[in-house]
């Protein structure tokens, strides 16, 4: 496939999970929820994580912000759901990692969509938007461990 077919793709899959996004919503009161902001564009997003036993059961977020913001919100929720608190944390390094321009061994985690996000390493201002979700995300996670 051509680097501008792939572009093309990867620009579809974001919008799709901008205009239509998993996992919208929040959660009753025995969640984590945590808020947090990009000042810099104006994203804001309030992540709540339902962890039990070491494991995300549940994610959701609310929020608003630019498509990219948006969408790795859609996108990391949908990734965690399911995942140990580990794997989680590992998706969110490698997904770093990713958004720093480095390469990334998923041979052991698939990211699926995810990667579609890849192109934000080359905007270093637009990094920010893609990674705040992954941030709430590892901020949720240390504070349910901090709870239990």
């Amino acid at each position: 496939m051509s680097f501008n077919n792939l572009d093309t793709l990867y620009r579809q899959v974001i919008m799709d999970h901008y205009k239509n996004p998993r996992n919208r919503g929040s959660l009753d009161d025995e969640s984590v929820t945590i808020d947090m902001n990009n000042p810099t564009c104006g994203d804001r997003i309030e992540l709540h994580l339902q962890v039990e036993d070491g494991v995300v059961q549940d994610a959701k977020f609310e929020g608003e912000g630019c498509s990219i913001s948006m969408s790795s919100a859609s996108m990391m929720t949908q990734a965690v759901k399911g995942k140990d608190v580990e794997q989680a944390l590992k998706m969110s390094s490698m997904f770093s990692d990713m958004m720093l321009g480095n390469e990334i061994d998923n041979e052991d985690i698939d990211l699926g969509d995810i990667e579609a996000l890849q192109g934000v390493s080359k905007f270093p201002a637009r990094i920010k938007c893609a990674t705040l979700a992954w941030k709430a995300m590892e901020k949720g996670v240390a504070s349910d461990e901090e709870q239990s």
